[in-house]
């Protein structure tokens, strides 16, 4: 798959433009968002994620808008565990409904930045070491043990990284907001607001989420340009799905097994995929594994869209049998 700059560059100013839009639209005038805004944008991303994959496929061939659309749809999903953090973030630092979204988008934009520099090095490694889709298929074989045995993201609690700590400890904080400004003049000394630190908290704890998103992707595409968009169409609808989604995570109880089941096939799928491709000296005398399969774009899409239609129907069946408790 050969990507000019050109592409790239029309690409980034795109997804810039489309960022800037949506950023000025919540900037302009802090609101809460309701249900039918939500949903109208959430229908936005995902029709221009549709669009996209649908170009790729008409400009380098189905087999890369698969390798995009599975990728698309496992960070969408991983995202969607996401929330469940941001949420209690959200709450433990009682951010104003009106500011939410104004917080979400500069989160996410740090995250964009943060994830683009995590692909230029995944995809240098690849591309220099072969033996990182081992490292990377057992790594997400064991998120996927964690994730099923620890349902973490759910618990109810926060705990402040040392990005926050060090934030705290080192600006001047006041524990009270000033709508969405960063700063603000209390006593007359300028001090920053709790915006500044939730903004830390959430692009900070997204970018622990990409160590396993990231790696997982690249069990799906090993191009960097599919691997860049993917996670953009995915973090960029994240914020609105934040306020359509609303209630209904709490009743989505399967989804970590779900995930965990999806980053399992994927790590599965990596090392199959390096045992066969691979010439390693410590594994069948320097020479690939032949009866190691290769699991094409196809079976893992649709394995990828089953497990989540099978949680999602799940948790729903199982909330509205138990009354909506867990």
């Amino acid at each position: 798959m050969q990507i000019d700059g050109t592409l790239w560059a029309v690409t980034l100013v795109a997804l810039v433009a489309v960022f800037t839009l949506d950023f000025f639209l919540a900037v302009r005038k802090p609101h809460a968002v309701s249900m039918r805004e939500a949903s109208l944008w959430t229908a936005f991303y995902v029709a221009a994620a549709i669009a996209f994959g649908l170009f790729i496929a008409a400009e380098f061939g189905g087999q890369y808008a698969g390798q995009f659309y599975a990728g698309w749809l496992t960070e969408y999903s991983l995202s969607v565990d996401n929330l469940f953090v941001f949420v209690i973030i959200m709450s433990r630092f009682r951010v104003p409904r009106q500011s939410q979204q104004f917080v979400l988008l500069v989160g996410i934009a740090l995250a964009l930045v943060m994830r683009a520099g995590f692909i230029v090095l995944g995809a240098a490694a690849i591309t220099r070491y072969s033996w990182v889709f081992y490292i990377f298929g057992a790594f997400l074989i064991y998120t996927a043990y964690n994730l099923a045995r620890h349902d973490e993201e759910k618990s109810g609690e926060f705990r402040e990284n040392r990005v926050i700590g060090w934030v705290r400890a080192v600006l001047p904080t006041t524990e009270q907001y000033d709508g969405n400004n960063l700063r603000t003049v209390v006593d007359g000394r300028r001090l920053f607001t709790p915006m500044l630190v939730v903004m830390v908290a959430i692009g900070t704890t997204d970018l622990l989420f990409a160590l396993d998103s990231i790696p997982a992707i690249f069990g799906l595409t090993k191009e960097p340009y599919l691997v860049f968009t993917a996670n953009a169409f995915a973090l960029m609808g994240l914020r609105q799905l934040y306020f359509l989604l609303g209630g209904l995570l709490d009743r989505l109880v399967f989804l970590s097994i779900g995930l965990a089941v999806v980053l399992g096939f994927i790590g599965v799928k990596l090392i199959l995929e390096a045992l066969h491709t691979n010439s390693l000296p410590f594994i069948n005398g320097g020479e690939p594994v032949p009866w190691a399969p290769e699991i094409p774009v196809t079976v893992s899409l649709g394995v990828i869209v089953t497990v989540l239609v099978v949680t999602a129907v799940a948790s729903l069946a199982h909330t509205r049998s138990t009354g909506g408790t867990n």
